[in-house]
């Protein structure tokens, strides 16, 4: 068989091996990389980095020394990973505005809330423990932890860290693994304390009595936690939902709005430029600026200029938490690796049970290891106290003796290590004096080891003893809650009509489907300017807060907005930019008015009806369908007393017909009934609503003529006759139109 022959083999079908290679790294990226541990509340890099700082002496009472150091000390002895993710880690527990209480003291570039990213390099920064790390790392080196070996097998690393204080939920995490996530918020330090001795002493005690002492997360921004109780319980009840914190604001002495703390993980920059593109869009007209006044002092403060004293704040920052970040909505799902070492979803009391578990194991530990260490010393102690009342025995021992060890362990019937002890005493020790400090510290070692069996002896003891130390941590680290507890009803947005201010205007529309808008009432329109082949086709006034609805030539209805439509003193843009017109085509007519107010519709075929305004308002760009025609319908007509008006129509064989709007079906859509009889190919060219006691005015090329009311009887008649012929010289009709009192046509005819 040659050398090189491949004599051993496995071979697996690819799906099998696919399989358990995903399902390995699946596993991996759970235990070892994204999911935190109930135990001490850290991921495996953030536990490295926390463990080589305090093996290279970082302490909190040490200078600062180059992050540099610390990266490079974690990824070469206990994390085989990119730098960039190890030092990004590292970052991310020593900024004020991402961890409630940071365990690395920083000193340079780590960020800002605008931009978290935006930190300097490991090169240039330096970095220390906190105070509060030493709530993790103090008990490290007191046989509390179990040592794993590192990746190349050169050292050993604690399995979790000692922690003395509930971490995971302190300062919580975020965290995607292969098919799950985490994010737990973060809470008070001294609140999650006083639910966890409420624990000890009420083991049976409900997630409902735990909130009591935790009514919810505490953000390290400070902004107002807004979530209804209920709605927290539920969180903490079944590990799953949304917290809403809401920025906190007040009023200074110019009557301007002052933003002093935003929600968490919202930048201040990006959440001021969002209003301010609401201002510059008119969007938001009762502010009139934004100011940034944040200092060292004040690390938030954004100050909204009012337009006036008279602005309701309070629903102007309700408009602001419904359209920005200045509230937002944290998702929580508190998934993380137990005391099992499987990946779970746990509630409040959970969580703190199985901490306290660990911490109680963990007490008892160093309990267990201290009295260890001291058996150890006592053991010791009576060999020296042997030695000092037989000095002289011993020192001849130690001289003539060939085998001075054996000999003294016969002699004094001593164990190995006590001879050892023996041998290894000094010459400046043999005095009384010494003699004296064995018997005290003697004394003092056999007094802590009653304790310490009488501690291990007793589990009320031991809780007692582990609550003790947990309310000296509450007092040592704790802090009062930043976030206030408030609840309050979800935020919402101003209709436009509101915020905005409603404004005569006159929409003016081209024959070529070119519209914009005038501000003002009474405005010549046909007199504007158009572009070269185009002129006047209709115009409607109204208010800038009421509905505008476009009718084109086969029946369908558009609604916009008149707040978006360009300025009268351009010569407007196209109506369909704004709409999807049919093939073919093209806008006949405008209602501009409130949603309740009336219209004639009516095709040139000789039907209609009447409608409301909001039955035709379309949502979408293609509009809805209104009236069915054969033909083209005439300008819609505004009836303001649909019981008195009458509508006037005149048709192409210059005949003229009125009779009472009552008489016409109100419906949302369809063809209506007949309004007047045509013959042969006569069709409608003009049509009007004539309020009572009005003049009609007949316009026929460049010449017009004016019928009193009086005279308007002879044209009167019922629905769908034919009506009477127009004097000679104006039986070509080109339009319609009722005279006011003044003079002045009635708006919408």
């Amino acid at each position: 068989m040659a050398d090189n022959e491949i004599t051993e083999t496995e071979r697996l079908p690819l799906r099998v091996f696919a399989e358990k290679a995903y399902l390995d790294y699946s596993m991996y990226v759970v235990l070892d990389r994204a999911l935190p541990h109930v135990a001490d509340g850290l991921k495996p890099v953030q536990r490295r980095i926390v463990y080589a700082m305090s093996e290279l002496g970082i302490l909190a009472t040490a200078k600062h020394r180059k992050s540099a150091l610390t990266v490079g000390d974690v990824i070469g002895k206990f994390h085989p990973h990119g730098d960039t993710a190890c030092y990004e880690a590292m970052v991310t527990m020593a900024q004020p505005f991402a961890y409630r209480y940071p365990l690395i003291d920083g000193q340079g570039n780590w960020g800002s809330p605008d931009d978290p990213k935006s930190f300097a390099a490991y090169r240039y920064t330096e970095s220390r423990l906190t105070p509060y790390a030493q709530a993790l790392l103090s008990e490290l080196g007191q046989g509390t932890a179990d040592w794993l070996p590192t990746f190349d097998g050169s050292r050993e690393e604690p399995r979790l860290l000692p922690a003395r204080t509930p971490n995971i939920l302190v300062n919580g995490t975020t965290g995607i693994a292969v098919g799950m996530a985490t994010d737990i918020p973060p809470h008070n330090l001294r609140e999650l304390m006083a639910a966890c001795l409420h624990l000890l002493k009420n083991p049976k005690a409900s997630v409902e009595e735990l909130m009591q002492h935790v009514p919810g997360p505490d953000y390290p921004t400070g902004s107002e936690i807004v979530s209804d109780p209920a709605e927290l319980r539920k969180i903490y009840e079944t590990g799953y939902g949304q917290v809403r914190a809401r920025a906190r604001w007040e009023r200074d002495e110019d009557g301007n709005i002052v933003v002093t703390h935003v929600p968490h993980q919202v930048s201040p920059t990006d959440l001021q430029k969002a209003i301010a593109d609401q201002i510059t869009s008119k969007k938001l007209p009762l502010l009139t600026d934004i100011r940034d006044e944040s200092d060292h002092e004040n690390p938030t403060r954004i100050v909204l200029i009012v337009r006036s004293n008279r602005v309701d704040a309070e629903a102007l920052m309700a408009h602001l938490f419904a359209t920005t970040d200045l509230e937002k909505s944290h998702r929580v799902n508190l998934n993380m690796i137990g005391l099992d070492g499987r990946p779970r979803v746990k509630n409040l009391r959970e969580i703190l049970v199985e901490w306290l578990q660990y911490r109680t194991a963990t007490v008892r530990r160093r309990l267990e290891y201290r009295l260890a260490k001291v058996n150890e010393r006592l053991h010791i102690l009576d060999a020296l106290l042997i030695a000092f009342l037989n000095i002289d025995e011993v020192i001849r021992i130690i001289r003539f003796e060939e085998e001075p060890k054996a000999a003294l362990m016969e002699r004094f019937e001593l164990t190995e290590i006590q001879a050892d002890a023996i041998l290894d005493l000094r010459l400046r020790h043999l005095q009384k004096l010494e003699e004296m400090k064995i018997k005290g510290e003697q004394a003092e070692l056999a007094a802590e080891r009653k304790s310490l069996e009488e501690l291990l002896a007793s589990e009320t003891k031991l809780k007692k003893l582990v609550g003790q130390e947990l309310a000296e941590d509450a007092k040592k680290y704790g802090d009062a809650r930043r976030c206030p507890m408030v609840a309050r009803p979800a935020a919402q947005a101003l209709e436009a009509a509101e915020i905005l201010p409603s404004e005569p205007i006159t929409v003016v529309l081209s024959r070529a489907g070119w519209i914009r808008s005038a501000k003002g009432h009474g405005i010549d329109a046909a007199g504007l300017s158009y572009k070269a082949g185009d002129e006047f086709l209709c115009a409607v006034e109204g208010r800038s807060n009421q509905l505008l609805i476009l009718l084109d030539s086969r029946g369908r209805a558009y609604s916009l907005n008149p707040r978006e439509l360009p300025s009268a003193r351009s010569q407007g843009e196209p109506v369909t930019t704004k709409l999807d017109l049919q093939d073919g085509a093209s806008i006949v007519g405008m209602m501009l008015g409130e949603a309740g107010d009336r219209y004639v519709l009516g095709g040139g075929d000789g039907y209609g009806f009447v409608v409301k305004l909001d039955d035709l308002q379309g949502r979408n760009r293609a509009g809805k369908a209104a009236i069915a025609v054969e033909q083209p319908p005439f300008t819609p007509c505004a009836t303001r007393d649909p019981a008195g008006d009458r509508l006037a129509l005149a048709t192409a064989e210059g005949r003229l017909l009125l009779f009472p709007v009552s008489e016409l079906p109100e419906m949302a859509k369809g063809k209506g009934n007949k309004l007047i009889a045509l013959k042969g190919e006569d069709r409608i060219v003009g049509a009007t609503v004539v309020p009572v006691a009005t003049p009609l005015e007949v316009i026929s090329g460049k010449r017009s003529l004016t019928i009193k009311p009086s005279d308007l009887e002879h044209y009167t008649g019922s629905r769908a006759s034919r009506g009477n012929h127009l004097p000679r010289g104006y039986q070509r009709v080109e339009g319609l139109r009722a005279v006011r009192a003044e003079g002045k046509p009635e708006p919408g005819a």
